[in-house]
């Protein structure tokens, strides 16, 4: 009774589903033949328990409102001709026994799909902190070079160079192209009170490129009052300045002088430290600074409060300060004076111009203490190396080519030359090459002394 149970049920199994294997069928002819053992049913039993549990979970999962099995033997909803009564893929009906079988989003989702009908998309903002954020596909990307602001302790190091290579070129656009690169932010100011501190240690013509470049930079860079605010504070350091530069306190008042006259500061900046100012040397450096603007000469704009600049002023102003210097020192007779003052003229290319004039006053002068000073004068210049032979060469080679037009207003003016020229060689002021050129175009040139300077035929 209990194997006819289990082979109804295993009938009723093969037609709904496939039959059973090879191995199957040899099992049940040998249970038929009752060549089975106890435990070999058992089994057996178990096994066709198990495949049967399989396939109703299978089928059940496929289509859950519906009977797993219908009377005919086929799968509800599915295709006769498929294998194993497969369902049809292509429905949109949901397969998880949920829902009401609609499509999902109705109808709008999908691959390749933009949406349902009629729908407008708003234009979404890219999220940086969304896990796809490209930063290169948002638009075009633009590149700042953000500078950092230059710490205080480092501004000296910076701005020092930029200083030193300006009182060499005298660009004062190089120097604000360059300060333009640079972020000095709220330590703007300093820059000029540097740039007065080093020039206070450098030469005349330093101060005047120095005043010149302030000048520049007033209005486009730096208001009145930063450059107020950079020249309070050189006042302040003025005790530690004139440890190096013993005349700071005059010059600083020049600078502010030349600074009011050029507009760089108010006008009422000396009036701010009236009765408030404790330091001598400030007080010193005020005063002079209002005695300078307070004089009505011919320094209306205070442009020669530093004197000569070097190569800055013209020639012929250049010529007249020459001149100047050697009619001081026929009169007083101090070498080391006219040396100073050649020195602060600072021009090293021209010291040629100083011999010509130093040789045609001896040919204008009268008596010999004019040709015995000014051998001394240039005997000290070449000692010193003030004077360069190529400068001392130049400058007699000048009056050798001009004597004859100097001669038609000094009459003998050949036969001085000759003594002058002899007297420098015994004096080792000029060379023998120098010497014997004199005499040979004089005896070439000249028919006698006093015709006025008449080329021989």
């Amino acid at each position: 009774m209990h194997k006819h149970w289990v082979f109804s049920f295993d009938e009723n199994l093969a037609e709904a589903n496939q039959p059973y294997s090879v191995d199957d069928d040899l099992l049940n002819e040998a249970e038929v033949n009752g060549n089975w053992t106890p435990q070999e049913k058992a089994l057996h039993e178990a096994r066709l328990k198990a495949k049967a549990k399989r396939r109703l979970r299978k089928s059940s999962s496929r289509n859950s409102t519906s009977e797993s099995f219908s009377e005919s033997g086929e799968l509800s909803g599915g295709d006769p001709h498929s294998p194993k009564g497969k369902v049809n893929t292509s429905d949109r009906k949901s397969r998880t026994g949920k829902g009401r079988g609609l499509p999902k989003k109705g109808g709008a989702g999908g691959k390749g799909v933009w949406g349902a009908a009629g729908m407008v998309y708003e234009d979404e903002e890219p999220d940086m902190r969304d896990p796809n954020y490209d930063e290169s596909a948002q638009g075009d990307t633009v590149y700042a070079t953000v500078v950092p602001e230059v710490d205080e302790k480092e501004l000296e190091k910076m701005v020092k160079p930029i200083v030193q290579e300006y009182f060499e070129h005298g660009d004062t656009k190089e120097v604000q192209m360059l300060l333009k690169g640079l972020n000095l932010g709220t330590h703007k100011f300093e820059f000029s009170s540097l740039a007065v501190s080093l020039s206070l240690e450098g030469k005349a013509s330093h101060r005047e490129l120095t005043s010149r470049l302030l000048s520049d930079l007033s209005g486009k860079m730096l208001s009145q009052s930063e450059m107020a605010r950079a020249f309070d504070k050189i006042l302040k350091e003025l005790p530690d300045l004139i440890l190096d530069t013993p005349e700071a306190p005059q010059m600083l008042g020049q600078f502010v002088a030349r600074a009011i006259a050029d507009h760089i500061l108010p006008m009422s900046f000396l009036d701010c430290y009236k009765g408030k100012v404790d330091c001598e040397h400030a007080r010193v450096a005020l005063d002079r600074a209002e005695v300078l603007l307070t004089m009505k000469r011919e320094m209306v704009r205070l442009d020669n409060v530093w004197g000569v600049g070097g190569g800055l002023r013209p020639v012929k102003h250049l010529v007249k300060e020459m001149n100047l210097l050697l009619k001081e020192y026929l009169i007083s007779g101090d070498v080391s004076e006219a040396e100073h003052c050649l020195r602060d003229l600072e021009v090293p290319h021209f010291h040629h111009e100083l011999v010509y004039e130093v040789v045609v006053m001896v040919l204008e002068s009268t008596g010999d203490t004019a040709s015995h000073m000014m051998i001394k004068l240039l005997q000290s210049f070449w000692k010193t190396g003030l004077i360069t032979v190529d400068q001392m060469n130049r400058g007699f080679q000048r009056v050798y080519d001009e004597l004859p037009e100097i001669n038609l207003d000094v009459p003998h003016a050949h036969s001085i030359m000759e003594t002058f020229v002899d007297l420098c060689y015994k004096e080792a002021v000029i060379t023998k090459l120098l010497r014997d050129a004199c005499l040979a175009r004089g005896r070439k040139r000249f028919v006698s002394e006093g015709d006025g300077g008449v080329i021989k035929n």
